[in-house]
């Protein structure tokens, strides 16, 4: 048994945890809040009263967008975090709060731009209410997020989510850049999805940290394994796209009708030759909404090697991202979050 072996099957306290698949797919989200779950119960109505609003349709909008809310996992990810340093304060609903509504904003932003109709197996806010309002609905929830920052004059959990926004924004533009251009190399792949998705995911992380006090240190060491949890994440959802079925929300092969070149893809292009490559890239810049054609490029990639390289990626991350959370001393928050690194490769949809 090697080294990292043995410490994922080390005694922590009275417990024993052992990652193996059958382990982790017994593992349910709610197994994963308990730690948290009264604080998440409480968060639910502190996220209400903050995006309330004295228009009536932003409330009717608002309204359906909690109904129809995703696992949020990111809240999750702060409240556990905050609770691994210590308690969770006033500070850590602050941080939860601007988080969720800056990724709520992002995800309304995004089907506008994607011309998605449908999220989590619900129609989208644009489908609903048509792109204009959806874009100011997006702007709305991203001004929320900044001002219930400043309302509680929380200006360093503010500039701390600030550079996610920031990232996220140049993130979402190189993806875009480049699925014109249609020249995706790894090395930027992995620069876009830290930008666009690890990079809010490690927010999360330091946030949690810095609302219960923990140090700059510590913080940014918390950023780090949030920031590795968010390649594995991303890298997950891309694999979904080359998947047998279709998963809630996103229908498998969108990515290569939106002309996104994903990992599993990348992998497939740099070992083909240049007459297949450019093959495949043709296939993509001109048959990305037939169909059949699509589906050929699915199943090149899955009997190229490419779903397997791209998870043998995503564990890589996911093992780096628990052996630095491992560091830390071991309490029940910490384990949960360790469940919830794992629980991220492991999920379905």
């Amino acid at each position: 048994m090697n080294e990292k072996s043995q410490r994922r099957n080390s005694f922590r306290g009275k417990q024993l945890f052992i990652f193996d698949r059958s382990f982790v797919q017994m593992i349910t989200l709610d197994y994963i809040k308990r730690p948290v779950q009264s604080e998440l119960s409480s968060f639910e109505r502190f996220f209400r009263d903050t995006t309330r609003s004295e228009v009536g349709l932003l409330n009717l909008m608002v309204n359906y967008m909690i109904r129809t809310k995703g696992k949020q996992i990111r809240p999750l990810m702060v409240f556990l975090a905050a609770k691994m340093h210590g308690t969770i304060t006033q500070r850590t609903y602050v941080a939860a709060s601007t988080i969720e509504l800056l990724h709520s904003a992002s995800l309304v932003h995004d089907d506008v731009v994607d011309e998605s109709y449908e999220r989590r197996g619900f129609l989208s806010i644009n489908a609903l209410w048509k792109n204009k309002i959806s874009v100011l609905m997006g702007d709305y929830l991203l001004s929320k997020g900044l001002l219930v920052a400043t309302k509680e004059k929380e200006y360093e959990i503010l500039d701390i989510v600030s550079e996610a926004v920031r990232d996220m924004a140049e993130g979402e533009l190189l993806q875009y850049q480049k699925s014109r251009k249609l020249d995706m190399d790894e090395a930027t792949y992995f620069e876009i999805i830290r930008k666009k998705t690890a990079s809010l995911i490690g927010t999360s992380f330091a946030v949690g940290a810095h609302s219960a006090g923990a140090d700059p240190e510590k913080v940014s060491a918390m950023r780090q394994i949030g920031v590795l949890a968010g390649f594995a994440f991303q890298i997950r959802d891309d694999i979904f796209d080359y998947q047998d079925k279709g998963t809630i929300g996103k229908p498998i092969g969108n990515d290569l009708k939106e002309k996104k070149i994903t990992l599993p893809l990348i992998y497939v292009l740099q070992h083909s030759s240049v007459r297949e490559r450019n093959r495949i890239l043709f296939s993509i810049r001109k048959n990305n909404n037939r169909k059949e054609k699509v589906w050929e490029l699915i199943e090149r990639v899955r009997k190229n090697g490419g779903i397997e390289y791209a998870t043998g990626k995503m564990n890589q991350f996911a093992d780096d991202a628990i052996d630095l959370l491992n560091r830390f001393p071991s309490n029940e928050a910490s384990q949960s979050l360790e469940h919830l690194i794992r629980y991220i490769i492991e999920r379905k949809k």
